[in-house]
């Protein structure tokens, strides 16, 4: 699934949070079908596989009730993905082993062997779930890129239509710092999906910002250095780019202010201690990068970041918009019949 999707079932998910194993017997094939779509048979043990994989962790027993809500978005989502995946082999699309293994080769990088092993265990997966995975999602996106995004242009009649009714969202009250950052915690922290060399005290926190500090100044990418050591988990994945700080939120982190106000764009600054405020200990250590200063004041329609940022924002709403309308079309086009979705119907008075 890719990240917009990914994104949809997690929030799904997230409602439904403290789901368990719960359901009824559905109007099924003697191989346990839960639905088929033009003929193929999506089976009950990949909706299970799925259900066990997104509430392995919750923190407490569900519902019947909301158990089979989840297990019905699940397979909502699985039919809608056999749909494309047929349309997908009738264009010639379908994912490559090169491409499913490159993959499997990216998301495998920042852990060892046995920390990745770790993972899918707590997932209650193995290497060829994640692999067949991996190929839905690419070729689904390689329908989505012929059929949608690849016909998708944005004129230059456009971009100045939505300027000139969007004028005011492009003048700046004050300053704005683009900044990326590399972050180390003295503590174990279970929201950080960076397990590469993690600190688990002060001690150790402190050696590894000098080391991160150290590939820095051999000239390492910064980008690529936090991916791989940040254990910040809201920013590692994207190379630590925090987006565009107003200077007004620079100036509140005392620790900050005034290392970041002296950096010219493409520097690092030395490390700071992160403190927390209540105790006044140092709890770790980050590295910031000035990408970037913009000046308050208003952008012009000939700036080319304007351009830029509004030519993306008109791109990714045309693509979502064509993106619903596509999947209705498909959907209509194929012959789904949902026997879970039908028993739930039918046990909905007992």
């Amino acid at each position: 699934m890719n990240r917009n999707r990914l994104r949809a079932l997690a929030f799904v998910i997230i409602a439904l949070l403290g789901l368990t194993l719960a359901g009824c017997r559905s109007k099924q094939s003697s191989d346990d079908a839960m639905a088929k779509v033009n003929g193929k048979k999506i089976l009950r043990a990949d909706v299970e596989k799925y259900y066990r994989s997104q509430t392995s962790q919750a923190p407490q027993p569900p519902s019947a009730e909301e158990a089979t809500s989840l297990r019905l978005a699940i397979l909502k989502q699985l039919i809608d993905d056999e749909i494309m995946l047929q349309r997908a082999e009738k264009l010639g699309l379908l994912a490559t082993e090169e491409e499913v293994d490159s993959k499997l080769n990216e998301v495998k990088a920042p852990y060892t062997q046995e920390q990745f092993e770790q993972r899918l265990k707590e997932r209650s997966l193995t290497v060829d779930d994640l692999k067949r995975e991996f190929r839905r999602n690419i070729t689904i996106e390689k329908v989505i890129n012929k059929e949608i995004t690849s016909k998708i242009t944005i004129s230059d009649a456009d971009i100045s239509a939505y300027y000139n009714a969007h004028k005011a969202d492009f003048n700046l009250v004050e300053p704005r710092y683009h900044l990326a950052q590399i972050v180390v915690t003295a503590a174990a922290n279970p929201e950080s999906s960076n397990l590469k060399n993690k600190a688990l005290n002060a001690t150790d926190a402190h050696k590894k910002i000098q080391m991160v500090e150290n590939r820095l100044d051999s000239g390492e990418d910064f980008a690529t250095v936090a991916m791989n050591y940040s254990e910040d988990p809201s920013t590692a994945g994207n190379g630590g780019d925090m987006g565009f700080i107003p200077e007004s939120a620079i100036k509140s982190d005392p620790s900050a202010r005034e290392i970041v106000s002296k950096l010219k764009a493409g520097q690092n600054s030395p490390v700071i201690p992160v403190i927390d405020p209540s105790t006044r200990q140092v709890v770790g250590y980050r590295i910031v990068k000035l990408l970037a200063r913009e000046p308050a004041g208003q952008r012009e329609l000939n700036d080319p970041r304007v351009q830029q940022a509004i030519r993306e924002q008109l791109r990714g709403r045309r693509e979502q918009l064509l993106k619903a309308a596509y999947y209705e079309v498909v959907r209509d086009e194929a012959k789904v019949e949902n026997y879970y979705a039908e028993q739930v119907l039918k046990n909905s008075g007992k």
